[in-house]
């Protein structure tokens, strides 16, 4: 029997004379809502079985747990990685956690550094986004007044990894002692508890650079060839191999079992799965099979047993019969110095035609208009230059793009809004810079919020 309410209404209750039986390990433990920042979010329901099976792989073959471990952490509680990872495998390890409210840490990250140096914790993890945000704001002066040589593992994982934020963070802190052989990327969701896949501990960030012309056309994940000066690379961060008791499986469109370098939809089944989503048997038969085989959703792709993620198959945007991921336009973006971490979307539009149609919408605090539109005119030329595709770009106000509970972008959310913002002058715009002459006319349209 559960029970809610108040602290008072709790004192209330009458006194027990015995324990209540424990929980048996098919019982529901708790419910973990995903982000919701591709679809509504969608509680799911996690056994007690399952969150202490994710826990012994965690702590025992994720990154080894040791007896002088100690953790510090800033993740809220509510998400997944806070939740599984930090709040209950502390109370399961019994290990001592440092804890920083996450909204000192959006406020002041060095914060997070600090009570990580002053403390001498050992293990710490954050979404990339942390670790970029920490780069950006920390001064050259800073590191020198700390030390991260306790460092042993920085698990970074929830979203993609870019090597290039965690090259990043790694040179800055490089005179505070952190070791970027500490980076631990990893791969999980809130279906599977918490985590599904884990690098080599010490092993730092394993990169794997293909070709991006053949990952767009083919699917391929082919390796780039140093030769190839002309081809363009797209760097992929490995994410480790399985936990112990998981299976893997690579499956392309008709359900076919993929081989190595060809991305797929990723599907999963291991003790640590989900019973389903609470209340929503439809959605729970649409990703969960009767023999206990998860889609997860994400696309990916193997080699040599070591899984790379490609993106998420709802953000997939499809241009000119080019597959072009959201979160490569968004880190163009995010790399100019006026567009903070995590303040730009993207995401595709169907013009009259039905012809999918690429929109950035970034958020920016510059107020002078002509920056702003240098701004929108350099992001349409990268874009042009990396990716061979003419991309609408709306430059918004702060807090105008929709997150989640977690803090995610939520693209799904920003299309809409989006659409509700610009109404019946999408189709205008669409064909006036997709015009079909012998040359096609850019039409930039800069609309700064109010």
């Amino acid at each position: 029997m559960a029970l809610a309410g108040t602290l008072e209404e709790f004192l209330e209750l009458d006194n027990v004379s015995e324990l209540s039986s424990s929980p048996l390990p098919s019982e529901l433990a708790y419910l973990q809502y995903t982000s919701g920042s591709t679809r509504f979010p969608r509680g799911t329901m996690i056994s007690q079985s399952a969150v202490m099976a994710n826990l012994h792989a965690i702590f025992n073959h994720g990154f080894c747990l040791t007896p002088e471990d100690r953790f510090c952490s800033w993740l809220p509680f509510y998400h997944d990685m806070g939740l599984v990872g930090i709040v209950l495998g502390c109370v399961a390890t019994q290990r001592s956690v440092d804890y920083l409210p996450t909204w000192d840490f959006a406020m002041r990250p060095r914060l997070w550094l600090k009570l990580m140096s002053m403390n001498r914790a050992t293990v710490s993890f954050s979404p990339p986004f942390g670790y970029t945000l920490c780069s950006r704001r920390l001064r050259a002066s800073d590191s020198q007044d700390l030390d991260l040589s306790a460092w042993r593992v920085a698990g970074v994982g929830a979203e993609m990894i870019h090597p290039e934020a965690l090259a990043d963070f790694a040179t800055a802190l490089a005179p505070a002692g952190f070791n970027p052989k500490a980076f631990l990327p990893c791969y999980g969701m809130a279906e599977c508890s918490l985590a599904v896949s884990f690098a080599q501990v010490g092993g730092g960030a394993s990169i794997d650079v293909v070709d991006i012309d053949k990952l767009a056309r083919d699917g391929q994940a082919s390796p780039l060839i140093e030769s190839a000066l002309a081809t363009k690379g797209r760097a992929f961060v490995g994410c480790g191999r399985p936990l112990p008791g998981y299976e893997m499986e690579i499956l392309g469109g008709g359900g076919q079992s993929l081989p190595d370098r060809h991305c797929g939809r990723i599907h999963l089944r291991g003790p640590s799965i989900m019973s389903g989503y609470f209340g929503n048997v439809v959605a729970s038969r649409e990703v969960l099979s009767a023999d206990g085989w998860l889609d997860t959703g994400d696309i990916g792709y193997r080699v040599d047993g070591v899984v790379y993620i490609t993106g998420r198959a709802k953000d997939l945007m499809i241009i000119k019969g080019r597959n072009i991921w959201p979160q490569d336009l968004e880190y163009l973006a995010e790399q100019e110095p006026e567009v903070r971490p995590t303040d730009a979307s993207a995401f595709s539009i169907s013009d009259e035609h039905g012809e999918e149609v690429a929109v950035l919408v970034v958020q920016c605090r510059e107020p002078d208009p002509r920056k702003l539109l240098r701004l929108s005119e350099k992001l349409h030329q990268v874009i042009l230059v990396e990716f061979g595709i003419h991309c609408l770009v709306e430059l918004v106000a702060p807090h105008t793009l929709p997150r989640t509970s977690s803090g995610k972008l939520s693209r799904s959310a920003a299309r809409k809004e989006y659409i509700e913002r610009v109404g019946s002058q999408t189709a205008e715009v669409v064909m006036d810079r997709f015009a079909s002459q012998g040359r096609r006319e850019r039409v930039e349209a800069v609309r700064v919020a109010s």
